[in-house]
């Protein structure tokens, strides 16, 4: 697995004259190599893999990094990519510029001296935009984990119940069942707090007759889910009905109707004309979707700006929603993969308004 990625990797930089390059970040380290540990440079080169680490890590390295030379460095791990470098004869190294402040920039050229660097962006993210099977497989998984999660919660959710105990029985949950961690801070937000997009669990007790919106995932295997559903306590309003029935149906519009070959901004389009179309564009600011993987926010984007043709094997969002100060909102995701011929919906937990508590 990793020596294919590798490899594909190689092609990328022949096409752009790079004859090295250093990959630091988490994500795109475990990506490449399989390794998992919290400290490690991988080095590669046209012909050679490379993970540099230190003595906590050479023996996880070992087993971990399949296909890669380890080698254990000193107290500045440039140092040794330079002795690498010189005895492989190279002049210069690509590095992954979005992932680099400049303090360790200027560190990284002092130390490599002559070697010039050369800055990169979005090589490895490219790659990891095309999910392989054993990825959507655990994927799956996640999104499996996340629904399972939702319908524990549901019967924990009515007036009375704290926002943060909520969000933290989805964590117990999702860990207990072999989720590291959550995909990102969990969202419990009832009643105008649910008008908030990113509205994190906090003390508010939840009241009668409140929209909730929950908002979570489950960081499996080194994957993320990604699921949000709107629930209405004791009673729904005539306008907690209709605002979750338009929302309702611009997610169902884009999960019919997206095809690999469109745009993101096409995508987008399918949720957001519809939820224009009844006058609440305005209550509607954020993108419908974004790519999803080992981190909750990759590429590519589901928006008015997305350009990045839909693939098979990318795996995307699909979250519109309404909101509306002062009374509250709806927000209804799913995960999805492109297939070759339209969608697969990874995520199932029930879409109609549920009324709890």
């Amino acid at each position: 697995m990793a020596n294919a990625r590798v490899n594909r990797l190689r092609q990328l930089m022949s096409e752009q004259n790079l004859e090295a390059i250093i990959i630091g970040s988490e994500h795109n380290r475990r990506y490449l190599s399989g390794f998992t540990g919290s400290s490690g440079t991988l080095l590669i080169t046209l012909q050679d893999s490379i993970l540099l680490t230190d003595f906590r890590y050479t023996t996880q390295a070992g087993e971990q990094a399949a296909g890669f030379e380890i080698v254990e460095h000193g107290a500045k791990s440039m140092a040794a990519v330079k002795d690498l470098l010189a005895a492989k004869g190279l002049k210069q190294a690509a590095f992954e510029q979005d992932h680099v402040v400049f303090g360790e920039y200027s560190a990284w050229s002092e130390t490599l001296g002559d070697i010039r660097l050369v800055p990169t962006s979005g090589l490895v993210e490219r790659l990891r935009m095309i999910k392989d099977e054993a990825e959507l497989q655990v994927m799956q998984e996640a999104a499996d984990l996340a629904d399972a999660a939702f319908s524990h919660v549901l019967k924990l959710i009515g007036p009375g119940a704290k926002e943060s105990d909520i969000a933290l029985e989805l964590e117990i949950f999702m860990r207990s069942r072999g989720a590291t961690s959550s995909s990102f801070d969990t969202i419990v937000a009832s009643g105008v707090r649910s008008a908030m997009p990113h509205g994190v669990a906090s003390g508010k007790l939840i009241g009668e007759g409140e929209f909730v919106t929950l908002d979570f995932g489950a960081y499996y295997k080194g994957y993320c889910s990604d699921l949000t559903r709107t629930v209405v306590t004791t009673n729904a309003s005539d306008q907690h009905r209709r605002i979750y029935d338009i929302v309702l149906e611009a997610q169902l519009n884009a999960l019919a109707n997206i095809r690999p070959g469109m745009t993101g901004k096409e995508a987008d389009a399918l949720a957001r004309s519809v939820i224009t179309s009844y006058g609440y564009g305005e209550q509607f600011g954020h993108s419908t979707g974004h790519g999803l993987g080992m981190e909750v926010h990759e590429m590519p984007r589901l928006s008015v700006l997305g350009d990045t043709i839909l693939t098979p094997g990318m795996t995307v969002t699909v979250e519109p929603g309404i909101y509306i100060s002062g009374f509250g909102g709806v927000r209804i995701e799913d995960d999805i993969v492109i297939t070759e011929s339209g969608i697969k919906i990874l995520t199932s937990s029930p879409k109609e308004l549920l009324i709890v508590g």
